[in-house]
């Protein structure tokens, strides 16, 4: 493909549904996801796409029953000592950054150390890059962006200074947006940033989100015509 995104941002949506489907708990559903974006993160490597952001817990998802959260919590940190054990070994996993944008704080301490040991493991690795949205919210980042601006005694703000303020400070805006599961809404996922991206849904639940599809969603970018406005 000759115009290939630079950066994909991606709501990996339906995996509760996906698990009802077929019969098993939501924590093995959650799982099975969870594993699909290092699957997504191998096929932006294969068409050169730099950057990729997934969305892997939103503010609301705090909302959810107790015991649900525990278990997203529980992947959450198996997966991140993953990270950073293959990382150290696999020479392509050598190849990505991996930032964590969101109100972290706000996750158990030891997956924050966690978190951060992953960052500071491959904060050398410029070649692609994975941002993962945890304890993320559209309109929070764009409040805790304010508060930012406010705390630093900032008198008079614009688009720039409100950019620099925000979560993906220094990460360009996503050229393209995917969503899986037929849902056709964003639901906070970058309000700021997304303001020329390009959307593609696709109707496949996350688990069934295949390289055919992912591709497919590239053919799709790559036969519009971007204007930013113009």
């Amino acid at each position: 493909m000759e115009n290939v995104p630079a950066h994909i941002a991606i709501i990996p949506d339906g995996n509760r549904r996906w698990g009802r489907i077929h019969g098993i708990s939501k924590k093995e559903a959650y799982a099975i996801g969870i594993k699909k974006i290092g699957d997504v993160a191998e096929w932006c490597r294969r068409y050169k796409v730099k950057m990729l952001t997934m969305w892997g817990f939103s503010t609301d998802n705090f909302k959810r029953d107790r015991e649900e959260v525990e278990q997203l919590f529980e992947l959450f940190k198996t997966n991140l000592i993953e990270v950073i054990r293959e990382g150290s070994k696999r020479e392509e996993k050598k190849k990505i950054k991996v930032r964590f944008l969101g109100r972290t704080d706000l996750f158990p301490k030891q997956i924050q150390n966690l978190i951060k040991k992953a960052e500071d493991e491959t904060s050398g690795n410029d070649e692609y890059q994975l941002n993962i949205l945890l304890s993320y919210g559209g309109r929070g980042e764009i409040v805790d962006a304010v508060n930012k601006i406010l705390a630093e005694g900032i008198k008079k703000v614009d688009e720039k200074t409100i950019s620099e303020h925000l979560y993906t400070a220094g990460i360009p805006d996503p050229d393209l947006v995917i969503r899986t599961s037929g849902e056709k809404r964003l639901s906070g996922l970058l309000p700021w940033q997304t303001t020329y991206s390009e959307f593609y849904f696709c109707d496949k639940l996350w688990p069934d989100f295949s390289e055919e599809d992912f591709a497919e969603a590239l053919k799709e970018y790559e036969s519009r015509g971007r204007r930013f406005g113009k």
